[in-house]
């Protein structure tokens, strides 16, 4: 209601363009809500209001949403989905008419119209009401053709894909990827990827795993790597529940099986996305229109690339509703932005989708690894190969668990205040600190004003420490989950390439984060491990 008041207020349109509502599987049986109820009811309390509603008639990815704010130059999407979080929860995700998650003004603004509106309109809960009404939408059938079309245009090895013996196995986690995962293979003329029978079909329960969440790594992929050793495929593709991220694990020489950080594959398919670019447009004047986007904790892999290729780089603000609204802004000058991504495995392959988006990342990683294939080179080797020419980033990311906000303020204060008041650290156990960025108060040491120039937010912590290593690392409260995060990264010139003294480094610097920075002891900190 809140949301839709909002809307009023913001478009004289509204009741001629409308809204898209989505939702995923999620559902909690003992109180009969699910996400298709709520999308139901959001659509009751637009439609109640006079405006067109596009409600799916079925379960589909979030970057269907977005896609269909686009595509159908819609006033606004909701997606209803907790995406990864445990079963019991639920969400609602915004997406503004430019096709991107909404950022500040209009996050403060629908969330003061929803303390506005609490009151439930008359027939709020009725929502049969809206099967009968001419503003109902069902745009299932047109986004679901439109969609595979539009991510055809990243396809370009199909004859490679057809003739390919490379095998992938794909899990859904329980979600609502599987269907479209196999659709997306089919428009880019693979074969089908094996899927985990125990994991393809939606189910709010999600037994088969601790939490549904592939950034956890090998736990959510135990039955991936045995139906994988079974049918005798190399690669394993996972969807989160909503099929907006994507984790990649590849079986190796040795047997086992790697597992890729988001900041590999990221720079995995950035090197793809730019080569398949440079193939198709060998006029060296529109290099100067290209753009790649990371988030500022993610890996900088992609601005040793552009330094190297001749295009542009940006980072943003964490998270893609920042990397979506300013690849809108690029997109409306005229740039071209091939790619973003971030590390928490989310990917923007397609610049009809501007926000993460797991099917295609799903497909591109699949006809990538083809080609890789017929010059006789797995992932793994072409990572390594990455890393040679344009230098080694070495990264690591892990968390805390911290139920009390009041213990989290004191952290972040005491390194504030460190060496005595407004005093940050200067030394991180034998880490000598060159540079702070602090994002909660946007001062920045490099600066020559001191200011920060990405946007600050006074209700969330970000440190970022650079060390005289030539270290980064990055402390910051996440905005969904009890959870304190770090991300730390060590770079290298290209032609460096002992990375075992590499990785020894990062991984004493991460060590004398924790004791020094975090102090989990202290501050009664849970470790991810646990």
């Amino acid at each position: 209601q809140g949301f839709c008041r909002y809307l009023e207020k913001n478009f004289s349109d509204l009741k001629k363009r409308g809204v898209v509502i989505g939702f995923d599987a999620r559902a909690h049986p003992s109180s009969g809500g699910s996400s298709k109820r709520f999308a139901r009811l959001a659509a009751n309390a637009f439609i109640s209001q006079g405006v067109p509603v596009y409600l799916f008639s079925d379960i589909t990815p979030t970057p269907f949403v977005p896609y269909t704010v686009t595509h159908l130059k819609l006033c606004a999407g909701i997606m209803v989905t907790a995406s990864h979080n445990p079963k019991q929860d639920n969400g609602y995700k915004v997406y503004w008419e430019n096709g991107a998650q909404i950022i500040s003004p209009h996050d403060k603004g629908i969330s003061q119209s929803i303390e506005e509106n609490q009151e439930p309109w008359p027939q709020a809960w009725d929502e049969e009401r809206i099967d009968s009404s001419l503003l109902l939408h069902d745009p299932y059938a047109t986004i679901n053709k439109e969609y595979f079309k539009d991510i055809q245009k990243q396809c370009f090895h199909r004859k490679i894909n057809k003739e390919t013996n490379l095998k992938f196995v794909h899990t859904s986690v329980h979600g609502v990827g599987h269907k479209f995962v196999q659709l997306a293979f089919k428009a880019f003329d693979l074969s089908p990827p094996f899927a985990v029978p125990e994991q393809k079909d939606p189910d709010p329960e999600f037994p088969t795993v601790k939490y549904p969440n592939p950034e956890e790594g090998k736990g959510v992929l135990t039955l991936s790597f045995a139906l994988a050793e079974k049918d005798g495929a190399k690669i394993i593709l996972a969807n989160d529940p909503d099929a907006d991220r994507l984790a990649v694990a590849e079986k190796q020489e040795s047997g086992e099986w790697k597992v890729f950080s988001g900041n590999e594959l990221g720079a995995l398919l950035g090197w793809w996305i730019f080569t398949c670019w440079k193939n198709n447009n060998r006029d060296s004047c529109a290099l100067k229109d290209v753009y790649m986007l990371s988030s500022t904790v993610s890996s900088k892999i992609l601005r040793a690339i552009a330094l190297k290729e001749g295009f542009h780089f940006e980072e943003t603000l964490t998270g893609f509703k920042w990397m979506g609204n300013r690849a809108r802004q690029l997109m409306d000058q005229g740039k071209a932005v091939l790619f973003a991504f971030e590390e928490a495995i989310g990917y923007m392959c397609c610049p009809a989708v501007l926000d993460k988006d797991g099917v295609s990342a799903a497909v591109i990683t699949a006809e990538m690894a083809s080609f890789l294939a017929t010059r006789n080179l797995s992932l793994s080797q072409q990572l390594k190969a990455v890393y040679d020419e344009y230098g080694f980033h070495i990264t690591k990311a892990s968390y805390f668990i911290c139920h009390d906000p009041k213990v989290i303020q004191q952290l972040f204060d005491n390194l504030r205040n460190f060496d005595g008041k407004n005093t940050y650290p200067k030394a991180c156990g034998r880490f000598k600190v060159s540079g702070i960025r602090d994002l909660t108060t946007g001062y920045d040491s490099s600066q020559p004003d001191q200011k920060a120039i990405l946007p600050t937010s006074k209700s969330s912590q970000m440190i970022t420490f650079t060390f005289a290593n030539g270290g980064v690392a990055t402390m910051r409260t996440s905005g969904t989950e009890p959870k304190i995060k770090y991300y730390s990264e060590l770079c290298a010139p290209p032609g460096n390439s002992d990375v075992e003294q590499l990785k020894k480094e990062l991984d004493d610097l991460v060590n004398a984060l924790e004791k020094h920075f975090f102090q989990p002891e202290k501050n009664n900190l849970q470790r991810k491990t646990e």
